[in-house]
């Protein structure tokens, strides 16, 4: 699993006081496959789904997580979420992305 902090400042925000919802899929991205590259399988983000819960306010200590749920020949499929400080979830995401086979020396 991989896992960060971030405190959105206030040029993150899309709409006065909340984060920008690009922002957050960006955070998504990278912790998803950055949980991918640290298990030593280099990825690219094929596609990915989000689903916001609520707001996300400018300032807030959020944390951020991704984990691996599958591994097949030429994919990785990973989740993500983003929590408040006490774990209320306030976005979630899946990942499928396309393994760099010749980043592999395959």
């Amino acid at each position: 699993m991989a896992h960060t902090e971030f405190v959105p400042r206030p040029d993150h925000q899309g709409y006065d006081g909340v984060v920008h919802g690009g922002i957050l899929a960006a955070l998504l991205d990278d912790a998803m496959a950055n949980c991918l590259w640290l298990r030593g399988i280099p990825v690219v983000t094929a596609k990915m789904a989000l689903r916001y819960r609520q707001p996300v306010r400018v300032g807030s200590r959020l944390l951020v997580y991704g984990r691996l749920v599958q591994e097949r020949e030429k994919v990785a499929v990973a989740e993500g979420w983003l929590t408040t400080a006490d774990g209320t979830r306030l976005v979630e995401a899946t990942g499928t992305f396309f393994k760099l086979l010749d980043a592999m020396g395959a």
